[in-house]
């Protein structure tokens, strides 16, 4: 397994579980000077995510790019997935591509998120998981382009009521014509939401893509109340090889949460 961090540059998603802040260049210093394998962007579109220099501010710090989320999306834009408006549900897809683009340029999966949307009311459930299921179809054929996966992140109630377990929202992909879109699964979230994270990793098997290593108070691991040898265990039994990327409160600041994050990273998954 290896380890990933965090760097937000969306000012509206302030206050939000993001390790770095607004400067890509200087997040990427200090997740090199860390020791993290790679970086998690959440950037404010695909225009403002400039490939190249990208590329060139990885390989000089010898990263790795774990995954591009797409929340501005929704932060930002007020774009769903799943928006009752078409034309809104047209321009959500167009935003996701874009940065699904942007990021199989780059070597990385993208992320869906709260772009999902919510159902509202359960009488408009079917019609919603309709709209997702349409767009996970398309935007993961997109990934696949790039030889890369689409990352499905449920979310834990409070965020949406569309999935809020992986087992149910594994089962809605196995439903679905394309096999190219994996869990990503929060370990925050799933603390809310999963009566043993364990079990539902080693449940969802192949289909955990990517994990948020978070806490159960949404700070780095080590600073809540997670029980995360059976879960270490569990991604083994699994054979999960990808990336434990800290998505959390930057508590009590960045630095500190970066430390902690990789120093859980290497106790953890250290050989015994």
């Amino acid at each position: 397994m290896k380890s990933a961090v965090t760097i937000s540059l969306v000012p509206e998603a302030k206050g939000g579980p993001f390790v770095f802040w607004d400067d890509l260049e200087a997040g990427c210093g200090q997740a090199s000077q860390l020791g993290f394998d790679a970086v998690e962007i959440f950037p404010t579109s695909a225009e403002s995510l400039h490939v190249k220099e990208v590329r060139n501010l990885l390989a000089r710090h010898h990263l790795q790019l774990a995954a591009v989320g797409t929340g501005a999306g929704w932060v930002k834009h007020k774009l769903r997935l799943t928006d009752p408006d078409p034309a809104v549900r047209q321009r959500a897809r167009a935003f996701a591509s874009g940065l699904i683009a942007a990021a199989g340029e780059l070597g990385a999966p993208a992320i869906i998120g709260s772009m999902q949307g919510r159902c509202e009311t359960e009488p408009h459930r079917p019609r919603v998981l309709e709209w997702l299921g349409e767009a996970l179809e398309e935007l993961s054929g997109q990934s696949a382009q790039f030889n890369q996966v689409l990352l499905y992140e449920p979310l834990n109630r409070y965020e949406t009521d569309v999935f809020t377990r992986q087992g149910e929202a594994a089962a809605f992909l196995g439903h679905l014509r394309s096999k190219n879109v994996r869990l990503l699964c929060d370990l925050f979230h799933m603390n809310l939401e999963e009566r043993s994270i364990a079990d539902a990793l080693r449940d969802a098997g192949p289909l955990v893509g990517h994990i948020h290593w978070a806490d159960s108070n949404r700070q780095a691991m080590g600073f809540g109340h997670t029980e995360v040898a059976p879960i270490v265990a569990a991604l083994r039994t699994i054979g999960y090889s990808g990336y434990l990327s800290a998505e959390v409160l930057p508590l009590p600041n960045g630095i500190a949460a970066a430390q902690q994050s990789v120093a859980s990273f290497r106790h953890w998954t250290s050989p015994s």
